[in-house]
């Protein structure tokens, strides 16, 4: 008797990794058996057909705001920050490649010896082909956050998911591990999470997400299965919308 895969509900998706959840219990850098199984996991989806891309954060590198808040100068410490990112992409793209999958890793700062320029129309076209395209550098612009960034891309490239991979199981009242009493969320608007002031992400990249009507799912990535029963239509973590 043969299984048949469910088909995937989604054609593209963009999926936004913080340096720190990438970072596992390490005090820096990136772990490589958390990096191994997210490349593992993307290549599932991949192969199901889905058209994939991917912006990864700094802050297990270097944050940015903290610096600047330790008295350096905010455009310089972003432009850090920025830098952080493509560090971490190109080790994705490592990663990713050793599971098969063609990447391209896009800047929005312009690094040709490392990656490509960051141009939507190719972007577009990368994806089309079945390659994995690798956000890098956030905006290009200080005072945005990578958050902002995968909003932003995601419009961009007409992706129909913004996917949160987080170290918990979608959007709770407030903080589960200092409050135990607190609420998970399985559905939201875009208004509740701003008024709330949630932290789901920054706020620009939630009223990005809101005035463009761009869905938001906000999952567990240390749960196994748990991206690709998202991407076959499971009501996992938390979907803003």
């Amino acid at each position: 008797m043969t299984t048949t895969t469910p088909s995937p509900a989604y054609k593209r998706v963009l999926i936004k990794f913080s340096g720190e959840a990438l970072m596992g219990d390490q005090e820096f850098g990136l772990d490589p058996v958390i990096v191994k199984r997210v490349s593992v996991e993307i290549a599932e989806l991949v192969q199901a057909g889905v058209e994939v891309g991917v912006v990864i954060g700094g802050g297990n590198i270097f944050r940015g705001v903290s610096l600047a808040a330790e008295g350096m100068q905010r455009v310089t410490a972003d432009q850090m920050g920025m830098l952080a990112t493509i560090i971490n992409a190109l080790a994705m793209q490592d990663a990713l490649e050793n599971e098969s999958l063609e990447v391209r890793v896009m800047s929005a700062l312009s690094v040709p010896e490392t990656c490509e320029d960051y141009v939507r129309r190719r972007a577009v076209r990368h994806l089309e082909k079945g390659r994995v395209v690798i956000f890098a550098a956030g905006t290009g612009n200080p005072f945005f956050t990578t958050d902002t960034a995968a909003s932003l891309r995601g419009i961009e490239i007409d992706s129909e998911l913004v996917l949160k991979a987080t170290k918990v199981d979608g959007v709770y009242s407030s903080d589960p591990v200092k409050d135990p009493s607190a609420t998970r969320y399985t559905h939201l608007n875009y208004d509740e999470v701003l008024e709330k002031d949630l932290r789901v992400m920054d706020h620009t990249a939630i009223i990005l997400c809101r005035d463009h009507n761009m869905p938001l799912r906000v999952y567990d990535m240390n749960k196994s299965g748990a991206l690709l029963g998202i991407i076959q239509g499971a009501d996992e973590g938390t979907l803003v919308n």
